[in-house]
């Protein structure tokens, strides 16, 4: 198994879904993100610039889909695995796009996708 770096249950705020009610009220959506990226160097190093800066990348995340408007999650899913993969040094990433809430009697729904670099 490689090396992963995740980032866990990211809350944003957005617009999201297909019916009226959806398009004119923010809901909340929830992101888990895992990376495969190589820790070896930072490991040994103890080095931050050597490690994959998770902050900048939830803060780009947070931005794309506070802004969205999307009409899926999967759309959703798809694009924030598209920004993820535009850090090089990033394998592949596992996305997780959930709407918590959105099915009575269950705690959330959504789709997990798998994408590489």
């Amino acid at each position: 198994m490689k090396d992963r770096v995740f980032i866990e249950d990211l809350k944003i705020e957005t617009i999201i879904g297909i019916f009226g009610w959806e398009r004119e009220v923010k809901q909340e959506v929830n992101i888990i993100l895992e990376m495969e990226f190589n820790i070896d160097k930072a490991g040994k190093t103890d080095q931050i610039e050597d490690a994959l800066d998770y902050k900048k990348i939830s803060k780009a995340v947070i931005a794309l889909v506070e802004k969205s408007s999307f009409f899926l999650v999967e759309k959703m899913a798809t694009e924030v695995a598209k920004l993820v993969l535009k850090n090089k040094k990033i394998d592949s990433v596992m996305v997780t796009a959930s709407k918590p809430g959105a099915l009575r009697g269950s705690k959330s729904v959504g789709v997990k996708i798998f994408r590489e670099n």
